[in-house]
């Protein structure tokens, strides 16, 4: 593909739909890096035909650190032609390839969360065909089914008071037993959300967690009528389900060739062929937890007890990450200003993980790196990740073009007033960057 000859060709069609983002780069230090620049940019308001970061299938699930759509559109805009294949190997939710699907692009997702595989299939359903009334039976089909399913977890009644798990056995041997992808897949992500909600967990955070809210909503529950509830919520979680379908619809989202590969290990794994454009957002650096966040859905969905024990053992916190040598003054620099062992651990753990794996995958990437991190704190000091994989990666032939900074509005896993690790007073990050690296050629 005629890379350059394609981007020059179709810049004023593409920008016609980008607003304004910004005015000339400020040229002081504090905007100024590694011979590139800093820009300001509001992400959501950039990209006029998604009006809003939950539209459409881009919000039928809860993940954690989940890109907006709006990031990926605006990447696609500015440095891709469609055709091009897209990689993202810490997928996550699967943002990425569902706006590539928008815009014409192929795409490939890895990710070591096997709910990925679940988000993929139910967003990219299309058009329901089933009607209003089908949809309805299907809570009649579930009263009615006789089949069972009890997930093989050790910890089961710990997470679910004991008079719900009739029913929920009932409802879930339907979905395992169902052969039809459409019903299947409409009841899938209603399920796993109604289910969470009727567990000891509280559904409200990013984490597999007991709190003062949960247990008043389970002693709630338990003191009405439960069952008309679930079937109710339930109901309601199907038809939201369906018009998030029919709203991705109006995006015209286009026939592409897919590859999704969830369960995978994209700290080993090796690309078998060439991408165009690798764009990701890394595991953040105080939250690393994933497999852990979303274990209660993986247990009804099947997974075994030792299969998801060993994906969690392979999450960058819990696993042996080799030392390879860090081409970054500033890695250094800010080394120094941790004190506690454990952290300074974690800390190299980290990027011995991200820029190994950054330096790795970009031998087959041919264009460009996209990758989006927010400066992380650790004890309350920033770590300006982004400026460390710029350093690191300027020796394996990749150029700063930009990076472009984002205003975190809202950012629901990290709130907190104190920090429950340190019971200091908390500070959570306040932006989020898109470094934009190009191959030099």
């Amino acid at each position: 593909m005629d890379y350059e000859k394609l981007k020059n060709s179709q810049l004023n069609l593409k920008f016609s739909n980008i607003k304004e983002i910004t005015s000339e780069p400020q040229q002081n230090n504090a905007e100024s890096f590694q011979n590139g620049k800093k820009i300001s940019v509001l992400f959501r308001n950039t990209i006029p035909e998604i009006p809003y970061t939950t539209y459409g299938v881009f919000s039928i699930y809860k993940y954690p650190a989940k890109f907006i759509p709006q990031v990926i559109a605006f990447v696609l805009k500015k440095y891709g032609v469609p055709g091009m294949r897209i990689f993202d190997p810490f997928a996550g939710y699967g943002t990425a390839g569902l706006t590539a699907k928008v815009y014409g692009y192929n795409y490939q997702l890895w990710d070591l969360n096997p709910i990925l595989n679940i988000i993929h299939d139910t967003a990219t359903l299309g058009r329901p065909k089933m009607k209003v009334n089908e949809l309805l039976d299907l809570i009649d089909c579930i009263k009615n089914s006789n089949k069972e399913f009890i997930p093989s977890w050790s910890n089961l009644n710990y997470w679910f008071p004991e008079q719900f798990l009739p029913i929920l056995s009932k409802a879930w041997g339907f979905v395992h037993s169902e052969k039809e992808k459409e019903k299947k897949y409409l009841l899938l992500i209603p399920l796993l959300k109604v289910t969470k909600y009727f567990s000891w967990s509280d559904e409200k955070v990013h984490k597999l967690y007991r709190s003062k809210y949960s247990r008043k909503k389970i002693e709630t529950l338990l003191k009405g009528n439960w069952k008309n509830v679930f079937y109710r919520m339930l109901k309601q979680e199907i038809f939201s389900l369906y018009n998030k379908l029919v709203e991705y619809e109006k995006l015209s989202p286009k026939e592409v060739e897919y590859e999704v590969k969830a369960g995978i290990d994209t700290l080993t794994a090796e690309l078998d062929k060439k991408v165009d454009i690798l764009i990701t957002s890394p595991p953040y650096l105080q939250a690393q937890e994933y497999i852990r966040s979303t274990k209660l859905e993986l247990f009804w969905l099947g997974y075994s007890e030792a299969y998801i024990k060993n994906l969690s053992n392979k999450e960058i916190p819990y696993r042996e990450v080799p030392k390879i040598k860090i081409y970054s003054s500033t890695f250094f620099e800010y080394r120094k200003k941790i004190k506690e062992k454990h952290l300074r651990s974690l800390y190299d753990q980290y990027f011995h993980a991200i820029l190994s794996c950054f330096s790795r995958l970009g031998e087959k990437v041919e264009n460009y790196m996209c990758i989006f991190v927010g400066p992380a704190k650790v004890r309350n000091n920033p770590i300006p990740i982004d400026e460390i994989i710029v350093e690191h990666l300027k020796e394996f032939g990749w150029s700063h073009e930009v990076t472009f900074v984002d205003k975190i509005l809202s950012r629901v896993m990290f709130e907190s007033k104190v920090n429950p690790a340190s019971g200091m007073k908390d500070s959570r990050i306040k932006t989020e960057h898109l470094v934009v690296l190009k191959k030099q050629k």
